[in-house]
Protein backbone atom coordinates (compact mmCIF):
# COMPACT_ATOMS: atom_id res chain seq x y z
CA UNK A 1 0.00 0.00 0.00
CA UNK A 2 1.46 3.03 -1.29
CA UNK A 3 1.53 6.25 1.14
CA UNK A 4 -0.53 9.45 0.02
CA UNK A 5 2.25 11.99 -0.69
CA UNK A 6 5.49 9.91 -0.54
CA UNK A 7 6.62 8.39 -3.98
CA UNK A 8 9.13 6.17 -4.40
CA UNK A 9 11.61 6.63 -7.02
CA UNK A 10 12.85 3.57 -9.15
CA UNK A 11 16.55 3.04 -11.03
CA UNK A 12 17.00 1.02 -14.19
CA UNK A 13 17.61 -1.62 -12.31
CA UNK A 14 14.44 -1.78 -10.29
CA UNK A 15 16.07 -0.91 -7.24
CA UNK A 16 14.42 1.81 -4.99
CA UNK A 17 17.29 4.77 -4.88
CA UNK A 18 15.23 8.07 -4.19
CA UNK A 19 11.92 9.44 -2.83
CA UNK A 20 9.46 12.44 -3.11
CA UNK A 21 8.11 13.75 -0.19
CA UNK A 22 5.12 16.18 -0.69
CA UNK A 23 6.48 19.08 1.94
CA UNK A 24 2.96 20.65 2.23
CA UNK A 25 2.02 17.39 3.43
CA UNK A 26 4.59 16.16 5.49
CA UNK A 27 6.91 19.24 5.66
CA UNK A 28 5.96 20.36 9.70
CA UNK A 29 6.91 16.49 10.78
CA UNK A 30 9.67 16.64 13.77
CA UNK A 31 11.60 13.26 12.17
CA UNK A 32 11.94 14.79 8.59
CA UNK A 33 12.74 18.61 9.96
CA UNK A 34 15.61 16.39 11.92
CA UNK A 35 16.37 14.79 8.61
CA UNK A 36 16.68 17.24 6.69
CA UNK A 37 18.49 19.44 9.46
CA UNK A 38 21.20 16.37 9.79
CA UNK A 39 21.46 17.16 5.72
CA UNK A 40 22.55 20.72 6.16
CA UNK A 41 25.02 19.96 9.56
CA UNK A 42 26.72 17.14 6.86
CA UNK A 43 27.04 19.46 4.09
CA UNK A 44 28.47 22.61 6.60
CA UNK A 45 31.47 20.37 8.23
CA UNK A 46 34.64 21.99 7.85
CA UNK A 47 33.54 25.52 7.87
CA UNK A 48 34.99 27.95 10.02
CA UNK A 49 33.17 28.13 13.09
CA UNK A 50 32.63 31.51 15.79
CA UNK A 51 32.95 31.42 19.46
CA UNK A 52 29.76 32.08 21.09
CA UNK A 53 30.72 34.64 22.94
CA UNK A 54 31.34 36.38 19.39
CA UNK A 55 28.38 35.29 18.30
CA UNK A 56 26.43 36.61 21.30
CA UNK A 57 28.70 40.10 21.16
CA UNK A 58 27.57 40.68 17.46
CA UNK A 59 23.84 40.05 17.95
CA UNK A 60 24.35 42.48 21.04
CA UNK A 61 25.62 45.54 18.53
CA UNK A 62 23.47 44.58 15.89
CA UNK A 63 20.38 45.07 18.06
CA UNK A 64 21.69 47.57 20.27
CA UNK A 65 22.14 45.80 23.25
CA UNK A 66 24.67 46.08 26.06
CA UNK A 67 27.08 43.08 27.17
CA UNK A 68 24.04 42.03 29.56
CA UNK A 69 21.35 41.71 26.62
CA UNK A 70 19.25 45.12 27.97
Amino acid sequence: MAQVGIKYEIDARGLKRFIRIDLKKYGSNPLLIDFLDSLDVEKRKGEATLPLDEVIDRLNKKLGKNEYGY
